[in-house]
């Protein structure tokens, strides 16, 4: 583990979670950042110390794996970080629909059958 104040420390941690929420920094330069600057552990040791593989670890600091949040969690949990729903609801949402009221077309029905049954619906108003 490297030597490093409190103060030092979570200046460091804090840095690594503003650029990587920003976007200044990949998933993988971040966590690649906590396991050089903060431990100071080659990667066999900190993937030890994360119930991870090797080949996971060096995956994940070059951007290419796909990481479950459990994982994520065990590799920052050890910072006193952690991923969580919550964080991910701030994300932008696109609509699904863009005519509200338009009905959502069910599984497996054909557009044509749909209109057919909206025509019949027993709530439509009759004729006379």
């Amino acid at each position: 583990m490297k030597n490093l104040t409190p103060m030092d420390r979570q200046q460091l941690i804090e840095d690594i979670q503003f650029k990587s929420a920003s976007g200044e920094e990949s998933l993988g330069k971040s966590i690649r950042r906590l396991r050089l600057e903060i431990t100071g552990l080659d990667q066999d040791s900190f993937a030890r110390m994360c119930k991870l593989t090797t080949k996971t670890l060096s995956t994940l600091e070059n951007d290419r794996g796909n990481p479950t949040i459990n994982t994520l969690n065990g590799i920052l949990k050890p910072f006193g970080l952690a991923i969580t729903l919550g964080a991910l609801r701030h994300q932008p949402t696109t609509p699904i629909r863009q005519n509200e009221e338009e009905p959502a077309r069910k599984r497996g029905a054909s557009p044509k059958r749909q209109k057919a049954a909206l025509q019949t619906s027993p709530f439509q108003p009759v004729a006379e």
